[in-house]
């Protein structure tokens, strides 16, 4: 069941037959942590010590400007459901990570193959495609190749939890199928990953709401975005890995045995299919062409039969809709967009002149917007509308950064934020610096830094990886992230060159209700990208102490925060759990960052004891001496006009109660089922 699974998931995403690939260069299959690389000794390259992150301050390198908020003018086929009601999960078989032979190569100048082998790509990557078409393009799945995993994994979810989820379970789900996700990425291809990491987490337990219902999905709300579909089966959204139509027979919930639609993906290429977000025309399915180039009416059956009798029964369809992910060119962003019923339905000719049915679903009034955010959104992007309801500023970096963040307010009448110098990285005080023990070495890569290289500095101290993917998202959290700074020799498209290229989706800086100004982004953000660093003055607690007005805006490492995981599981990738990256972060020396007289928009970030950002300690070399930053990441898909939070912590000064830690000096509002009360 699993392998058709996931090779229907593989043929969806583009990946060639696995019947068609040249079996000759499958080998035994090895675990991941056999293909570790190994490091040279101490004799084969610099070592790096880390030291406080106290590093020259340039006016060239800030890059900031005034900030002045008054008196400034504005600028079709069905698949196997997987997902019946009577589940029996299959068996523990997972796709092998190196399923093909990945050449091995010695770097020049550099360690032998027998001590230093480098992960490369597996054969027939690249352009290979083009020279021979019998090598696929990315790893196939083939039943000779799976491999079976060794002992139990706990799941950590019951029988009764796979059944019926909640936020938690479904935001937890989602979060451990993206990490995986992230970590097959890094060391196969994106494509592939996807359908892999979705089959370890089914073989292993990893969902929920696996039964089947009409109507709404415990834990999931109206506007959750999903990269993929199959992330919305592990969560019950919709359990058709390929089908736009999922239904269920009515027998399942006491009535007869006719169909009902529970949930339609409208992937937005149909003849007709409306982009008004209060109602959609959707498409039947069947009458495609078949093997001999030849169109068919559609036939009242299956999910045609079952909108049929939705229309009559008058029940709620799940819709979904799709749209082109911004970030890709070839890939979707889903949102689920509610509710809707069945207005009408008609059959008429389509372009092959073969009958298609076609249905009318209208939105059920009083559900929050979803899909006509997207809308919004796009018409402001394009300048499409009107601008911005409450507007005040089109850009309140005055060009700092490369893509305008706007400040807003339709809340109240206040014109904007205190004064402040807007500014894109940390500015350091002359008087406050402290002799470095050490000077940082940066790599001496032309070029590209490439995972694997351990002539590269850099890549050597992340371990042998490149901790980003695609130059954005970071694959897991780490004691500290070490990038290529500005002596480096490589290219500056380098990917191992995230937080200093700037903003990388389009921001706005708002009036909340009860916290202040907020941040919020016009873009969907996937989990694991970089939002973006908190700028502002390094200050030591001496220099903060004397400052008779208390800061708000202080960033401060040495608090107290509540630990959450959100790492990969190394037993879901095949790894030797000893290998588990560890999360807590290995700050040289406290830091503490104040934004109150000079910052950028992570200022405005309000706090949350459930946020849906992290923050992760980066270092990058400049002038000679290693400065830490700290960069936020987004830990959790995050639609649209949804505000970004991250966990301000505790300071230590604070005064424990019931015996906790987690009690601060100022009142939290961020309305959380698990609010704590306070913060800071």
């Amino acid at each position: 069941m699993l392998v058709s699974f996931l090779t229907g998931v593989l043929a969806m995403e583009g990946v060639p037959n696995p019947n068609h690939y040249d079996k000759s260069i499958v080998l035994d299959v090895k675990p991941l942590r056999s293909l570790r690389p190994v490091f040279p000794n101490g004799n084969q390259g610099p070592p790096f010590v880390g030291v406080p992150p106290f590093g020259p301050s340039s006016s060239s390198s800030t890059g900031y400007s005034p900030f002045f908020p008054f008196g400034s003018q504005p600028p079709t086929q069905d698949t196997p459901d997987l997902n019946q009601t009577q589940y029996t999960p299959p068996p523990s078989f997972v796709p092998p990570l190196q399923s093909y032979r990945s050449p091995t190569t010695t770097a020049s100048n550099g360690p032998s193959s027998s001590t230093g082998a480098k992960r490369g790509r597996p054969k027939g990557s690249g352009n290979a495609k083009k020279k021979d078409k019998t090598v696929p393009q990315e790893p196939t799945l083939d039943v000779q190749v799976v491999k079976r995993f060794s002992g139990v994994f706990d799941s950590g979810i019951s029988a009764a939890e796979r059944e019926d989820g909640n936020v938690d379970l479904v935001s937890t789900v989602l979060m451990r199928f993206d990490a995986v996700r992230r970590r097959l990425s890094q060391v196969e291809y994106a494509k592939a990953a996807t359908a892999k990491a979705a089959g370890s987490l089914m073989s292993n337990g990893v969902r929920t709401n696996m039964k089947k219902r009409v109507g709404t999905v415990p834990g999931i709300e109206v506007g959750d975005i999903f990269f993929s579909r199959i992330e919305m089966c592990l969560v019950g959204l919709h359990m058709q890995t390929m089908a736009g139509i999922d239904y269920i027979t009515s027998k399942a919930a006491g009535a007869d045995e006719e169909p009902l639609a529970t949930s339609i993906v409208s992937a937005g290429r149909y003849d007709g299919e409306a982009q008004d977000p209060e109602s959609l025309i959707y498409s039947g399915q069947g009458g495609n062409a078949d093997k001999n180039k030849q169109a068919s009416d559609q036939k009242l059956e299956r999910g045609n039969l079952a909108l049929e009798r939705s229309l009559r029964k008058g029940n709620g369809v799940r819709v979904i809709r799709g749209e082109e992910d911004p970030a890709s060119k070839t890939g979707k962003i889903y949102i689920y967009d509610g509710l809707y019923t069945i207005s009408e339905s008609w059959v008429e000719k389509g372009k092959s002149g073969c009958n298609t049915f076609k249905y009318r679903l209208v939105r059920v009034p009083g559900q929050p917007p979803a899909f006509g955010f997207w809308k919004a959104v796009h018409k402001w992007k394009e300048g499409l509308m009107t601008p911005r309801r409450g507007l005040i500023l089109p850009d309140i970096t005055s060009g700092v950064e490369s893509k305008p963040v706007s400040l807003v307010n339709d809340f109240d009448d206040e014109k904007g934020p205190s004064y402040f110098t807007y500014i894109s990285t940390l500015k350091h005080s002359e008087a406050f610096r402290i002799t470095q023990q050490h000077t940082a070495t940066g790599c001496s890569c032309r070029g590209l830094c490439a995972p694997g290289d351990l002539n590269c500095s850099c890549i050597r101290m992340n371990g042998g990886d490149l901790p980003y993917l695609n130059g954005v998202m970071l694959v897991s959290r780490r004691p500290m992230v070490y990038e290529c700074g500005s002596t480096c020799p490589c290219n500056p498209s380098c990917k191992n060159k995230v937080i200093q290229t700037g903003l990388k989706f389009r921001m706005e800086v708002f009036k909340t209700a009860n916290r202040g100004w907020g941040l919020r982004s016009w873009d969907p953000i996937r989990a694991g990208s970089f939002i973006c660093e908190y700028a502002g003055e390094v200050k030591d607690q001496e220099t903060l102490r004397m400052d008779q007005e208390e800061d708000e805006f202080v960033f401060d490492t040495s608090r107290v925060y509540n630990s959450f995981k959100w790492n990969y599981e190394p037993a879901l990738v095949d790894e030797d759990p000893s290998d588990e990256l560890p999360e807590e972060f290995n700050l040289p020396a406290p830091l503490l960052i104040s934004a109150k007289n000079f910052g950028n928009v992570a200022r405005f970030m309000n706090h949350s004891c459930s946020p849906n950002v992290l923050w992760q300690p980066v270092i990058c070399e400049g002038n000679g001496e290693p400065v830490v930053h700290i960069a936020f990441f987004a830990i959790r898909h995050i639609p649209p006009m949804a505000e970004l939070t991250y966990d301000y912590g505790v300071s230590l000064t604070s005064e424990a109660r019931d015996g906790s830690l987690l009690h601060g000096k100022r009142q939290c509002n961020c309305g959380s089922v698990k609010c704590r009360g306070s913060f800071g």
